[in-house]
């Protein structure tokens, strides 16, 4: 027995050693050595299942494709046995997350989750990722195979595979064979859009609680089938930053535990510890907070997790730093793969503590959560298709809703008033509890203001849901018993009389309703739209009602009838008809008040100049949403254009200087008069700001904001220079919720109450439009609702215009201040594009 047991021994051994000899590294399965070239994502892909062919405790697993049908894939990675029990370690995990019933019976394992390359031309990170893989199982390797015992890794090499392609193809091509340090070399000037973004050019690491792309949406549904302890997101920054790793800087989040707080501090120091050995500077602290829930850092910590951001200096494959040195990508790469490598070692020291304080985490959120308000609810009176998208937000997120168990009146705050005062739940309404295992993740999305603890923050600072949404909705500190129950959505409702009537009827109140707009076009339907409310058959429709008349549409013939109930049916729309165009009150449909829509045939500026991600939110929201044409056009090709083809033309924001000289402005205002519509959003309304034959202005020279006293302005002057962020911080405007005013008489503010909530970027001001429509205005300094905004920027933007359109002959300017396409995720903006685009200038 003892021979047996010496022999298998013996065997193990062996098989670890032809294990090690034949597994081969990056450099031998590449047949280049890391560092000298990007490798395409199509070869990363295969490296990884390679590796997973070869040895028997890793596995590849695709968890979904992108746009351009590229794989995503992870690399799940451990010891033998845990590999062989990953699905107990999963499943023991979720338990300790309750979101599995049942306790876990296995061993306390740390699951750390690496992600790479989420800005494509961050790219670094993914030839980093192949490298750390083959440490990290690579049989020789006795520290890591030491790690491997008790933790499991998830390796995902490249998050955004379409942005990191465009990037490595294009660098590849322009390189020579030896790359050239100098900035001014052509491997350092990126062409437009630039590689960071994914095909629709989003921000993939701002798309994390969205989920509007399809790499986050599938990415996304794998990290809640998992709920890691650690979350990395390796990232690249400006050429001359030394290294940044956590601990992360203020403010962070006052939801995140002292545990997560004290293991990023762990974390740092231990990366410290190894870049002091090689003489590498880092910086920890500054500029990457834990704020903002949409980052691969922020999301994880709402989610119980250690979320971390590394960053890289940027390389490309070389590149001359102000300090005189060259940093080369293989720099770049030894950076990343120590701090990956020690974020594991990390992981596994702590590997018992790190799971019981995960557990301690949703313990505490199920039984008592820090959150303030205890109890979110939501009217079950709010349109069908708001609460429709309000039911996908929270099953994306597993977040737990139901129904209340108390009728009796509680303090709430509205969100709507922004007042306190005494409401009671009632049939229908959607009760979410702070009780619950996602109880973080809730008061992070939904709490009414987020507390700073600076206002010097990455980003935006304000979103909550019921503002994105529009949804009419409370918070209240008292704690509520809910009980699980769907979301009751009313069904659309169909009053149809007689089998050929002379119009089909469509409310106009959410973007549902411009989809079904949209496909009606498509088909050649011809359709009118009111302006004023009317009465007919003794129902009353409001402004922005479509009216699909048979008179017109005989070109359709038996279509027509078949046609207008599929597509209805196919948007899930109410529909009505009306055996006579005559009203009771309000316009007959043959009124020259009631506006023929003309199909819009729309161009979409792109290129140099054009914000790319601005131009992938009009881009992603015309193609995956609304699902209607658009052409796109380069601005270098715009010149050349024959404008009498199109009857819309989408600026987004960006700087259009290049194409709107003096020759260009002059034919593209007769373009207008002539019967023409430009949208332009956000930067690109500077184009038009005090130009000859446009209205557009900024402050008028007699309405300047309040000037600072003596006083004030001495106290600025005396300002530390150790203090010298707080001389901007009455400026500061990183990205809040204000109330606008909304004209909804007009049909740029058709389907919209007389109030609106917009995030604000910028405090730019716009007087009001002399002799256009102010759709919709900031009235005063109070109008601010949610997130950092300075006092003087706040006045700033008292009595301007956000919203507003410009009639010129024929045509019309649309000029929108405020982006109400942001970052997709924005919903109850949306509305306000498709009235632009299909009923404004009629």
């Amino acid at each position: 027995m003892k021979r047996l047991f010496s022999t298998l021994i013996l065997l193990v051994f062996t098989i670890a050693s032809l294990q090690a000899q034949s597994l081969k590294s990056p450099d031998e399965f590449l047949g280049y050595e890391l560092g000298t070239r990007f490798t395409p994502h199509y070869k990363v892909v295969d490296y990884y299942q390679y590796v997973a062919g070869e040895m028997s405790n890793v596995t590849t697993q695709e968890y979904g494709q992108t746009n351009e049908l590229r794989p995503l894939v992870v690399n799940i990675l451990s010891s033998q046995q845990n590999m062989d029990n990953w699905e107990q370690i999963r499943t023991d995990n979720l338990k300790r997350a309750k979101l599995m019933e049942g306790d876990p019976v296995g061993e306390k394992i740390g699951i750390v989750w690496l992600s790479y390359n989420v800005h494509g031309n961050e790219a670094n990170s993914t030839e980093t990722a192949m490298k750390t893989l083959y440490e990290l199982v690579r049989p020789g390797n006795r520290e890591a195979q030491a790690w491997l015992k008790n933790t499991v890794i998830i390796m995902d090499p490249c998050v955004n595979p379409d942005g990191r392609d465009r990037y490595s193809n294009w660098i590849n091509q322009v390189a020579g064979t030896t790359p050239n340090p100098s900035r001014e070399a052509a491997e350092h000037d990126e062409p437009w859009p630039g590689g960071r973004a994914n095909h629709y050019l989003f921000d993939l690491n701002r798309d994390w609680a969205w989920q509007k792309q399809v790499e986050s949406q599938h990415r996304m549904k794998l990290y809640n089938t998992i709920m890691p302890h650690i979350h990395v997101d390796f990232h690249e920054q400006g050429s001359n930053s030394p290294y940044y790793f956590a601990p992360a800087a203020e403010p962070v989040h006052e939801q995140v535990t002292q545990w997560q707080r004290d293991f990023q501090e762990m974390i740092g120091k231990n990366h410290a510890k190894y870049f002091d050995e090689n003489g590498w500077l880092f910086f920890t602290k500054e500029s990457f907070d834990i704020l903002y829930p949409s980052y691969g850092d922020s999301y994880p910590m709402y989610n119980g997790a250690i979320g971390m951001t590394y960053e890289q200096a940027s390389s490309d494959l070389a590149i001359l730093t102000d300090e005189g040195d060259t940093l080369k990508l293989a720099d770049a790469i030894a950076h990343h793969f120590t701090t990956g490598m020690s974020t594991v070692e990390t992981a596994s020291v702590n590997s018992a503590k790190m799971v019981d304080e995960f557990t301690a985490y949703f313990d505490n959120a199920v039984n008592s959560p820090k959150a303030k308000f205890k109890t979110y609810v939501i009217r079950g009176t709010n349109h069908p298709d708001k609460l429709k998208q309000l039911e996908d937000f929270l099953k994306r997120h597993k977040i737990l809703y139901g129904t209340g168990s108390t009728r009796k009146a509680v303090s709430a705050f509205d969100y709507m008033t922004g007042t306190t005062k005494n409401m009671s739940i009632q049939n229908g309404d959607i009760v979410i509890s702070a009780y619950q295992p996602k109880a973080v993740l809730v008061q992070a999305f939904f709490e009414p203001d987020t507390y700073t603890s600076t206002s010097n923050t990455y980003d935006i600072t304000a979103w909550a849901a019921p503002y994105m949404l529009g949804l009419d909705a409370f918070a209240t500190e008292t704690k509520v018993n809910v009980s699980p129950a769907e979301i009751t959505i009313a069904k659309p409702e169909k009053v149809l009389v007689g089998n050929k009537p002379a119009a089909y009827l469509a409310k106009w109140e959410t973007l549902e309703d411009a989809k079904f707009l949209g496909e009606l076009l498509k088909h050649d339907i011809k359709i009118r739209f009111a302006v004023e409310t009317f009465t007919v058959t003794g129902r009353e429709f409001n402004p922005g009602t479509l009216i699909i008349t048979r008179k017109g549409n005989t070109h359709m013939k038996s279509k027509f009838d078949e046609l207008v109930k599929s597509t209805a049916s196919k948007y899930n729309r109410s529909l009505y008809s009306t055996p006579t165009t005559f009203v009771e009150a309000g316009k007959d449909f043959g009124s020259n008040n009631v506006p023929f829509i003309q199909k819009p045939k729309i161009l979409a500026l792109r290129g140099n100049g054009v914000s790319s991600l601005g131009f992938g939110e009009f881009w992603y929201f015309m193609e995956q949403e609304l699902n209607y044409p658009i052409t796109m056009v380069n601005t270098s090709s715009f010149g050349r254009v024959n404008l009498d083809d199109y009857n819309v033309i989408v600026m987004p924001s960006g700087g259009y200087g290049g194409i709107l000289n003096e020759e260009g402005m002059k034919s593209l205002n007769a373009w207008v008069r002539g019967g023409g519509k430009v949208i332009a959003i956000e930067r690109a309304i500077n184009s038009f700001v005090g130009k000859k034959g446009f209205q557009l202005k900024r402050r008028s020279s007699d309405d300047k904001p309040k000037k600072a006293t003596a006083e004030e302005r001495e106290q600025a002057a005396l300002t530390s220079y150790a203090d010298r962020g707080k001389r901007f911080e009455d400026s500061r405007l990183p990205g809040a919720i204000f109330k606008l005013k909304i004209d909804n008489t007009h049909p740029l503010g058709f389907g919209y109450a007389n109030q609106y909530f917009t995030i604000k970027n910028n405090s730019s001001r716009l007087a009001y439009l002399p002799n256009g429509w102010n759709v919709g205005i900031i009235e005063s300094a109070e109008s601010h609702v949610s997130g950092v905004a300075g006092k003087n920027a706040k006045e700033q933007l008292a009595k301007s215009m956000v919203f507003g359109v410009e009639n010129k002959g024929g045509g019309a300017m649309v000029y929108f201040a405020d982006n109400p396409l942001f970052r997709a995720f924005w919903e109850n903006g949306k509305l306000f594009m498709a009235n632009a685009i299909f009923f404004v200038g009629q």
